[in-house]
């Protein structure tokens, strides 16, 4: 069996590569700018059609994307998530009509009033890269249609240590290692009391590898249920050092976050089995020991 990512480079990328790997299945990994791998761009039609025709995987996966919701993004995340999309599902369409396809989504692009969110909830454009997200799975719902077996998943928030900086939990927890070393540094945060999943993502990656493995539904949430506050992250972080963490926090002034909880329903998924390995303790404890 074949598969073929793209974005492998990514975190997600890295542990679902690895699964695949011990389940015998040769991986093609495509990345924009990673020498290791394919260097291509999803949103370069003709590549991703040349890959589609040559390798004909049984499986295709699409974890590329810039994770920020910033409008300056607004065009990247439009010709990497949904023109990206579409590049793939047209290609399979014509050149390979057996190959399941898994487009990654985001528990962001759904109306949030505070509550549990399920796959069944309604969508809400509220910055661009939900607007990108809900046209990538308006394409999926298409091209079902026409008979393709195309999965979307909805992520919530996922770490590892891979996970870079610009991440608010892999920013607390390189600055508390830091800290423990001997740092003075004071860690800035916008609002310690958001509340959100803290979930692993090798353990996201099995639930989107049972996902596409089952055709009773081809679209879930995929999290634990389960919302802590970056308050809680950060106590847990420092208590993991033996230290009190209230010195080293800074609360940035007049900071709006962008929910104030954002938790999802999983039942779904949890349907075919898929239980979470990896709790908000472990993944600290993962995270400052990497």
């Amino acid at each position: 069996m074949k598969a073929l990512i793209f974005g492998i480079s990514g975190q997600d990328g890295f542990y679902l590569h690895s699964l695949l790997n011990a389940k015998k299945i040769e991986v093609i990994g495509v990345s924009r700018n990673n020498d290791k791998w394919i260097k291509a761009d999803v949103a370069d039609q003709k590549a991703v059609t040349d890959l589609v025709k040559a390798h004909q995987p049984d499986y295709i996966f699409h974890l590329a994307a810039n994770s920020t919701t910033k409008h300056e993004a607004l065009f990247e995340n439009h010709e990497t998530i949904s023109t990206g999309s579409l590049n793939i599902l047209e290609a399979v369409y014509k050149f390979s009509g057996y190959t399941k396809v898994f487009l990654s989504g985001s528990g962001l692009q759904f109306e949030n009033k505070g509550l549990p969110i399920s796959e069944k909830d309604p969508f809400e454009a509220r910055d661009p890269y939900s607007v990108s997200r809900i046209q990538s799975v308006y394409a999926a719902r298409y091209y079902r249609r026409l008979g393709m077996k195309v999965y979307v998943g909805y992520f919530f928030n996922h770490d590892s240590p891979l996970r870079s900086e610009r991440h608010i939990n892999k920013k607390i927890a390189a600055a508390v290692q830091r800290i423990a070393g001997g740092s003075n540094e004071k860690i800035e945060v916008g609002n310690i009391n958001t509340r959100k999943e803290f979930n692993f993502a090798g353990d996201v990656m099995n639930a989107v590898w049972m996902l596409v493995n089952q055709d009773l539904f081809f679209e879930a949430v995929i999290g634990s249920g389960k919302a802590n506050s970056i308050k809680d992250w950060t106590e847990i972080c420092f208590k993991l050092k033996g230290m009190d963490w209230k010195p080293y926090i800074r609360e940035q002034d007049n900071f709006t976050a962008q929910y104030d909880v954002l938790v999802s329903n999983p039942q779904l998924i949890q349907s075919i089995g898929w239980r979470p390995a990896v709790n908000i303790n472990e993944l600290a404890q993962m995270m400052l020991t990497s």
